[in-house]
């Protein structure tokens, strides 16, 4: 992987009630899911660093810091921007900006490391034969 920190990606998606905490099981008021939300400053994450990866490449989440700063309702527009700020070996480290409109809805950090896809899959498939035991 050849990305360089300064790369960028955005996501967008207009909130519905899929997305919204009830149906998500993380709360019980109609808003954006802060499950949701991560998810959508994930997808940013894995779209900056997509065109740099090798095909038999991928990237893997392994810490998130987020902070929900304010609620969107049904209906809102809420985009999430990454930028890849650090990368060390594999390890790739973005901060996160997620808006609606002019207003900042959450921020934070992700990292993601870089694995052979493949191999990642057979160390995944092994950890189930053993019941998860790492």
């Amino acid at each position: 992987m050849k990305a360089l920190p300064g790369v960028s990606a955005s996501a967008a998606l207009t909130v519905s009630p899929d997305d919204t905490a009830p149906a998500m099981a993380s709360g019980d008021v109609p808003v954006l899911a802060t499950p949701r939300l991560l998810a959508l400053c994930e997808e940013a994450t894995v779209a900056a660093v997509a065109p740099f990866l090798e095909e038999d490449e991928t990237t893997v989440g392994s810490r998130v810091v987020l902070e929900h700063l304010a609620p969107s309702a049904p209906g809102a527009r809420v985009e999430a921007t990454a930028v890849l700020e650090a990368v060390s070996g594999p390890r790739l480290t973005f901060a996160v900006t997620a808006r609606e409109g002019d207003r900042r809805v959450g921020r934070g950090t992700i990292e993601r490391v870089v694995v052979d896809r493949r191999r990642f899959l057979a160390r995944a498939g092994e950890a189930g034969a053993r019941g998860g035991a790492a």
